[in-house]
């Protein structure tokens, strides 16, 4: 007797499962989002790997759990070693996400390619093998020696796939991408939320058994999140987002999710003809090597996760003339820039109403942290006075709504980066109590914005 075939309609939206069609999901409220899904259990066990089913778990103690047997899988880039904590843990999952084209394909087959002594299986559903050759001549230096340890498989049904991993007996895999699988399981289109939560389970449950770490490329959606369920980043071991302008040069992989290191780290990548080249020292990239600079453009020392940068920020501030002054803002909040031109205006009697103000943070960077407002402040009032701020000055605080000026976290790291780049004097918050024992920089305590326009402008 044949097995009763079930099916159920599933929200390509939220994830949200009924036993009947509706037209609108009782869980996002979306109309028309809701498809049928017909699921075989019998084709589910006939489709899992030997190696996954012969596995039978039992209730173990933690005292009698031996040890880690090995230490992390070890990568020749280092940025990416930084954000996984020291290198890639057997049997991990990872999911990189980010933008079409930002880079996400060109970071993974670089890094397989570049690490001879990892056997990497690269399984692509987006690109045939010849494109992957042409790519992988482009960033091998038009070379193909010392390649014959990446392999590269074009398929996207799950059980094929570890059928190939079974032959190959890799080190790693990667999966371009996660959203072109499809298990026989499961009668949906490749990249519906089924099909992308029951592949990355089954893809799962293969790395637990046999120990060999997977990466996942995953497409992002319009508003920036990763496509597919929620449930998704859940399932995974880390999370990367791979993110930068893409008319700027510069990349930075941040890890949104880690359970075997820090989520306060960041890789810093510039991307060349060749592929992505690692950022060894971004504060002296990112200032330019000016010989001067003009009003309206000065230094903030700001955090990247545990890594201190030093980003320029200019300001451009003219006389409305179209009545209504213009606010602009590239790569700072620009509802925080609406608030500390208020607080010129109101604390310390600038009148800016009928100013446009324009706002950039060179490089392509976006900054978050509050510490910045002191350098947004000062580079906002020097080009409205036409006055620069001297070359060897930069700043880190945070402007409160009184026109005070708070202390930041880490200003000791903020303190070495600027010493070690040359700056003769930084100004931060006044009470301050990390400032640390560099030498050869002076650090100015301030703790009013007032304070900060008598030392700079007298």
């Amino acid at each position: 007797m044949a097995a009763k075939v079930r099916s159920r309609f599933v929200c390509q939206a939220c994830g949200h499962e009924s036993p009947q069609w509706l037209g609108q999901c009782p869980q996002c409220r979306q109309w028309n989002t809701l498809v049928e899904e017909v699921r075989d259990r019998v084709e589910e066990k006939r489709g899992t790997p030997d190696r996954v089913k012969n596995r039978n778990p039992k209730p173990i103690a933690i005292a009698d759990i031996p040890a880690q047997d090995g230490p992390r899988i070890a990568v020749g880039d280092r940025e990416l070693a930084r954000v996984l904590g020291g290198g890639i843990v057997p049997g991990s999952i990872i999911l990189i996400g980010g933008e079409p084209g930002i880079g996400k394909s060109t970071l993974l087959l670089q890094t397989a390619l570049h690490n001879p002594h990892l056997k990497t299986l690269y399984v692509s559903g987006e690109e045939s093998e010849h494109q992957v050759k042409m790519r992988a001549e482009r960033l091998n230096g038009h070379s193909s020696a010392a390649t014959d340890h990446c392999y590269v498989l074009t398929e996207t049904n799950t059980q094929n796939i570890f059928k190939h991993i079974d032959a190959v007996d890799p080190d790693l895999v990667v999966i371009d991408s996660v959203q072109t699988l499809h298990t026989a399981s499961l009668e949906a289109s490749p990249g519906s939320v089924g099909q992308v939560r029951e592949c990355t389970a089954e893809l799962m449950r293969y790395a637990k058994a046999t120990n060999i770490p997977m990466v996942l490329i995953g497409h992002i959606t319009k508003d920036g999140m990763i496509a597919g369920p929620k449930v998704l980043e859940h399932m995974v071991d880390c999370v990367l987002q791979f993110e930068g302008d893409r008319d700027h040069a510069y990349r930075l992989l941040r890890p949104l999710k880690n359970r075997f290191g820090s989520t306060n780290e960041l890789g810093i990548y510039e991307m060349r003809g060749n592929g992505l080249a690692e950022v060894d020292d971004p504060s002296q990239v990112l200032l330019g090597g000016r010989t001067e600079r003009p009003s309206g453009v000065v230094v903030a020392a700001t955090m990247e996760g545990m890594r201190p940068l030093l980003i320029e920020t200019q300001a451009l501030v003219s006389s409305a003339v179209y009545g209504t002054p213009q606010r602009s803002a590239t790569g700072f909040d620009l509802r925080r820039l609406n608030m500390l031109l208020a607080v010129l205006e109101k604390r310390c009697g600038f009148r800016l109403g009928q100013k446009d103000v324009f706002l950039n943070l060179a490089g392509g960077f976006r900054v978050e942290e509050p510490a910045i407002d002191l350098a947004v402040v000062c580079a906002v009032l020097g080009s409205n006075a036409d006055i620069p701020v001297p070359m060897d000055t930069c700043f880190c605080g945070e402007v409160g709504l009184t026109g005070e000026i708070r202390p930041v976290p880490r200003t000791d790291q903020r303190i070495a980066e600027a010493a070690k780049l040359g700056f003769g004097r930084i100004l931060v918050p006044k009470g301050t109590k990390d400032l640390g024992s560099v030498r050869g920089i002076e650090v100015a305590q301030v703790a009013q914005v007032n304070e900060v326009l008598g030392l700079l402008f007298g």
